[in-house]
C-alpha cells in the first residue's frame, strides 16, 4: 500500500487498513530479531538522532537497538549537558540537528504537542513521537497492539480491560485509539479520580469494579501508577489501590484463564501489579518489550524508505 504518513506524531488519522500494514511489516521485523545476525542494511547510510528531554529506558533503548540493526547512524541527545540549559529553544535544538543532516528526530518531551510542533519547523527531518506529555505514544500503542495481535491473531470483536490512571495517561489514549480501531471493545477501570469525565469521546467505557471490566477480557492492560498522584490525593494509599484495583490472583480469577497481562513499564510491584501475575505464565510484559523493538524497525522502515534485503 502506499503509505501516507510522514511523521509519526499520533494515532488520531490513521485507519485500519493502516493499522494492518504496520503489523505485517512488524511480523517481518520480529522474524530478524531471531536470526543470529539481526543486522540488515535496509537504512544504511540514514542519520536518526534520538532527543530525549524526559527520562526512558524502554522506549529510547528500542528505539537505538532498531535503528543499528537497519544499520542507521545514530546520535542519542539528552537535555542534560545540552545546550538547552544554556536557554536554546527546542525548535532552535531541532534546527540544529537537521544542519547536521539528520534525516530523522525521534522526541520524548514534558509538553503536549512538542512532537508536533518540531514536525512543523523541520524542513526535511521525519519526526517519530516517543511520547509527548500527557498526550500521545504512538509507538507504545502500536507495539501493544502487535503484542496481541502476535498472540491472538484477528482482534476484532476482542476486549480489552484498561486499569489504571488513564487521566494522565499518554498510553492509554493512543492505545484506546488503536485497539478500538481494530474492532476491540475497551472498558476503563481505576478510582474516579484518575479517570477522564468523557470516557465515551475516546471510544471507551468506565467500570467502577474492576472485576466487572476484566470479566470475559482477552486482555488486561494495566497503566502504571504515578506515586505522585497518592501525594495529590487521588487516592488514599499504594497499599488501598493495590487492594481494590492491583492485579493479583483475586482480580485474575474473575478474568478468563487465558487472559493476556500487559503493563508499558517500569511496573511497580504490589501497586498495579503482583509478583505472581507480573511472572506468571499469562504475563506479555517482556513480550511487549522485544515488540518495541520490531515495530520500531517497521516504522523506521516504512517512514524512511528502506529497501526490503
Amino acid at each position: 500500500m502506499e503509505w501516507r504518513h510522514r511523521h509519526v506524531l499520533d494515532l488520531d488519522s490513521w485507519d485500519r487498513s493502516e493499522l494492518q500494514h504496520i503489523l505485517e511489516q512488524t511480523r517481518s521485523m520480529d522474524e530478524l530479531l531471531d536470526r543470529p545476525i539481526k543486522k540488515v542494511p535496509a537504512l544504511r547510510g540514514k542519520l536518526v538522532v534520538n532527543l530525549f528531554f524526559e527520562p526512558s529506558t524502554r522506549t529510547r533503548v528500542s528505539f537505538e537497538l532498531a535503528e543499528k540493526f537497519l544499520s542507521v547512524d545514530v546520535v542519542n541527545w539528552t537535555a542534560s549537558g545540552s545546550s538547552t540549559g544554556k536557554g536554546e529553544t527546542l525548535r532552535d535544538t531541532a534546527w540544529t540537528l537537521e544542519a547536521m543532516g539528520a534525516d530523522a528526530v525521534v522526541v520524548r518531551h514534558g509538553a503536549v504537542g512538542a512532537a508536533d510542533y518540531l514536525a512543523k519547523k523541520l524542513r526535511r527531518s521525519v519526526v517519530f513521537n516517543g511520547g509527548d506529555g500527557a498526550h500521545a505514544h504512538p509507538t507504545q500503542a502500536l507495539l501493544d497492539l502487535y503484542t496481541a495481535w502476535k498472540s491472538l491473531g484477528d482482534l476484532h470483536g476482542r476486549k480489552l480491560a484498561m486499569i489504571g490512571d488513564v487521566l494522565h495517561s499518554r498510553v492509554a489514549r493512543s492505545d484506546i485509539i488503536a485497539f478500538s480501531r481494530m474492532g476491540v471493545k475497551v472498558e476503563l477501570s481505576g478510582p474516579p479520580t484518575l479517570m477522564p469525565r468523557a470516557p465515551e469521546a475516546l471510544g471507551a467505557t468506565f467500570r467502577k469494579d474492576p472485576h466487572d471490566a476484566v470479566r470475559d477480557a482477552d486482555i488486561i492492560y494495566l497503566l502504571r501508577i504515578q506515586r505522585e498522584r497518592q501525594e495529590e490525593g487521588m487516592f488514599p494509599s499504594l497499599d488501598e489501590y493495590h487492594q481494590f484495583f492491583g492485579a493479583d490472583s483475586r482480580l485474575m480469577g474473575s478474568a478468563r484463564p487465558d487472559a493476556l497481562v500487559m503493563h508499558p513499564g517500569p511496573i511497580n510491584r504490589r501497586v498495579e501489579i503482583s509478583s505472581e501475575v507480573a511472572d506468571g505464565p499469562q504475563s506479555m510484559i517482556l513480550g511487549q518489550v522485544r515488540s518495541g523493538v520490531a515495530l520500531r524497525m517497521a516504522l523506521l522502515f516504512v517512514c524512511l524508505g528502506g529497501v526490503r534485503q
